[in-house]
């Protein structure tokens, strides 16, 4: 039977006998590290048999210390702990010098500004950073901006579209980012789209574009209107930063590459008009015939009746979201331009719709592209 070579055990008795907050077990060094008050420890190991065997050993020690029992870190609490519910002893689950244990506190929703701190370094990879930001406490504490500058340096390397718009959402948390990181972030997702999701959902009215033209033509009217939720949504529209926002969402589903993409800018787009209160439809055709009879019953329509096809697009644009998309995204594996071609009865529409609301304006590209597809003239 394998033992801990006698100089091992005399230095890990001694370890374990001080105030420790964390332990990193590394496997491929041969070293236990683990973090004090005072600092950093590091116990190089001697192994005697097998590497793993001795490893294995190595751990029950830490881990009946930590416990309070010999044994290893039992299956049923990874899972269990991997859904946040872990909540006392959390410090004790660090010294456990388990992965597992350590995600499990980065899980938890009882973690503090100085449990992440602890656990930030006995795991430091962009997962658990993720998750630690999920909780708003770091977000607020001392290890927010530590974590984002993370997560904001090893951006180019993610490739996971959903990865990219979950880290980008839990980025542009407030206080986090100063603007010009935020105005980094946004240039990286003129190579990625799946960036720019995250800041139509957290950031709609701040888009770092350049200032746009704006629809002032109406703003008087609109201004007598204010009490009505659409007026009010088209004064938010018809400004600078209400046409950026339009402009981006426009760009991202001109080219859908992805499903993940597609469905959350559909529902970042339906959100922004969500003061409308719509249902969703099982289709674009079922969206327009339902805004076209919303609208006409519209206090702004009646009193400026130029801006019923805005209307009408504001009230359609509300009425779909990933919800109308998902009778074809269900239905296939496909994506690049493959997708992007089978969710033009969505699509289409949509940049249609947009296009109304930037008062025509559309990129000549994008407009060409759209008469060869036989893209509808909607609002005309």
């Amino acid at each position: 039977m394998i033992e801990l070579a006698p100089e091992d055990a005399l230095r890990l008795h001694v370890l374990l006998a001080g105030e420790l907050q964390a332990v990193r077990i590394e496997e491929a060094s041969r070293m236990v590290r683990a973090l004090t008050p005072q600092g950093e420890v590091v116990v190089r190991l001697h192994p005697t048999g097998r590497i793993d065997s001795y490893l294995r050993m190595v751990r029950e020690l830490f881990a009946g210390h930590a416990s309070g029992s010999p044994g290893g870190y039992p299956v049923y609490l990874q899972r269990w702990t991997r859904m946040g519910q872990a909540h006392g002893g959390l410090d004790r689950l660090l010294l456990f010098g388990e992965p597992e244990a350590v995600i499990s506190v980065a899980c938890s929703a009882s973690l503090t500004d100085e449990l992440a701190r602890r656990a930030w370094w006995a795991m430091p990879d962009s997962e658990n950073a993720r998750r630690m930001l999920a909780r708003q406490a770091i977000v607020a504490g001392n290890m927010g901006k530590l974590l984002a500058t993370h997560l904001l340096e090893h951006l180019p390397f993610e490739s996971s579209p959903v990865v990219l718009m979950e880290t980008v959402r839990l980025l542009l948390e407030p206080g986090l980012l100063d603007e010009e990181a935020k105005l980094r972030l946004w240039q990286k997702g003129k190579q990625d789209r799946a960036c720019h999701v995250g800041f139509l959902e957290k950031l709609p009215d701040r888009i770092p574009e350049p200032d746009l033209p704006v629809r002032e033509e109406f703003f008087a009217q609109l201004h007598a209107l204010r009490d009505h939720r659409a007026a009010k949504l088209l004064g938010r529209l018809f400004s600078g930063s209400g046409q950026a926002f339009l402009k981006a969402a426009g760009a991202i589903l001109r080219n859908p590459l992805e499903k993940e993409v597609a469905s959350a800018s559909l529902d970042a787009l339906a959100r922004y008009f969500s003061i409308l209160e719509s249902d969703s439809f099982d289709s674009a055709e079922e969206a327009l015939r339902w805004a076209k009879e919303k609208s006409s019953e519209n206090e702004v329509v009646h009193a400026i009746s130029e801006l019923r096809p805005e209307v009408e697009a504001m009230f359609a644009l509300s009425a779909i979201d990933s919800h109308t998309a998902r009778p074809i995204l269900s239905r296939t594996t496909a994506s690049g331009t493959l997708l992007a071609s089978k969710l033009e009865p969505v699509v289409l529409p949509v940049l249609s719709l947009i296009r109304i609301l930037r008062g025509g304006q559309e990129e000549p590209e994008a407009r060409r592209r759209r008469r060869a597809r036989g893209g509808p003239e909607i609002g005309a």
